[in-house]
């Protein structure tokens, strides 16, 4: 699931939830649900993350592994 990939993704450029939760303009809570599976990322959020992580919403999603 997508949730694995934004932790690892977080992770590989040593960063705490609450750097990314403030890149997203949202609390670190929020972003916590988001990676632990128990929330729906939204869209608008997934096209900032992959902007950011320079990946593709499909790598981020689990469509493809190629990043």
């Amino acid at each position: 699931m997508y949730f694995k990939r934004l932790k690892d993704l977080r992770e590989d450029s040593d960063l705490f939830q609450q750097d990314i939760a403030n890149l997203l303009k949202i609390t670190r809570q929020q972003y916590s649900l988001y990676e632990t599976g128990k929330r729906d990322i939204p869209v608008e959020l997934l096209i900032v993350l992959a902007n950011f992580y320079k990946t593709s919403i499909d790598y981020i999603v689990g469509r493809q592994n190629k990043k």
